[in-house]
């Protein structure tokens, strides 16, 4: 205990803020939720709430990439594609097919990961950079299949008169608080998926291939269906999160809202919060839409501000201010500390005996 008192008196404010959290996380998650659901009910400014409702949309996406960069190690500039993809999907069903919004965000879901498992097919021999190539490419070919595609997209003219969500005669909008609650239903559902994926089976199997695809391989680890998985879970996420993008942009899309700057926005959020912390995309995603807000009386400097923080984030903590590489111990499953302390009593056990 003296070591590490020691350690964080020594080690700085993120070593401090990382053990803070850690103990008193049932705490933190309490108030945390108590203060999430209060939101609706304290009559913040729909401008407020707008701002809240994309923290929460940019957190859910964050986490999206985050199984794949930050877990599977696998480098994505193309996820702005499944974006597009989920929203469209979501639109169209609504306008066109009269489908109702939660079957149609589902679907959206499904097709986005559909398209990530053909994707995730030809890339599994590259990585790095040329994996960076080839998702930059697919998100360009969304792009365009979307602004010609005019028969089905509406292409320019974008989809218009998306309705709004119902439920048991419920209409979500923004003045009753109803997107915020959608969107920290989904984003609280996308956090537990994710810290169940992470310290499962799976989750050990996508850091292992992060850490040494080849040692995974040595081991076992079918690499190639992992990586082809966390791409498919990967733009599942992504694809929700876009079909519920399509009806809070004032019910209208088109091809501009999800450009490769969107892309660049979602890897910003994984790198700042922290690569591999499910906690951190929520920070990221903070950081990130409070910024410009905060500073708009900057004009345009606000954002060569933007760009020295990035660059001073990759020069002093690569791994994103609350990154996956933690000074926390690692914590061992049930079923591990269990057999290890059937192998130390029976270690105790033969040490009598002799």
């Amino acid at each position: 205990m003296d070591k590490v008192r020691e350690k964080i008196k020594t080690k700085g404010l993120l070593f401090n803020i990382e053990h803070f959290f850690d103990r008193y996380k049932v705490i933190i998650s309490v108030v945390f939720a108590v203060v999430a659901l209060s939101v609706p009910f304290i009559g913040l400014s729909r401008a407020t709430m707008r701002l809240l409702v994309m923290i929460g949309l940019y957190s859910m996406l964050g986490m999206g990439l985050n199984l794949l960069v930050g877990y599977t190690g696998q480098v994505s500039l193309g996820h702005a594609g499944f974006y597009a993809i989920g929203a469209y999907v979501c639109a169209l069903l609504q306008v066109d097919a009269g489908v109702n919004f939660w079957l149609a965000l589902l679907i959206g879901g499904i097709v986005s990961g559909f398209v990530g498992f053909l994707l995730g097919l030809p890339t599994l021999r590259l990585s790095g950079t040329y994996l960076s190539i080839v998702t930059l490419g697919f998100c360009e070919v969304v792009q365009m299949i979307l602004k010609q595609w005019e028969s089905v997209t509406y292409g320019n003219y974008g989809v218009r008169n998306i309705p709004k969500p119902e439920l048991f005669g419920f209409t979500f909008n923004q003045q009753n608080g109803g997107f915020y609650i959608i969107i920290l239903v989904l984003a609280v559902l996308t956090a537990l998926g994710c810290h169940f994926i992470k310290n499962s089976k799976t989750g050990r199997a996508f850091i292992a291939i992060k850490e040494d695809e080849l040692a995974a391989t040595m081991m076992g680890i079918k690499t190639s269906r992992y990586k082809i998985l966390a791409f498919v879970l990967s733009a599942f996420i992504t694809g929700i999160a876009g079909g519920f993008y399509s009806v809070i942009n004032n019910g209208y899309i088109e091809p501009t809202n999800f450009t490769f700057n969107i892309s660049i926005l979602i890897m910003s959020v994984v790198i700042v919060g922290g690569l591999g912390t499910i906690r951190g995309m929520v920070f990221g995603a903070t950081i990130l839409m409070l910024f410009p807000e905060v500073f708009r009386f900057l004009n345009e400097w606000r954002f060569v501000i933007y760009g020295v923080l990035l660059v001073l984030m990759m020069q002093f903590r690569p791994q994103g201010a609350l990154g996956w590489q933690s000074t926390l111990p690692y914590r061992l499953s049930k079923e591990t500390k269990k057999l290890l302390e059937k192998k130390k009593a029976a270690a105790e056990d033969a040490s009598r005996t002799k």
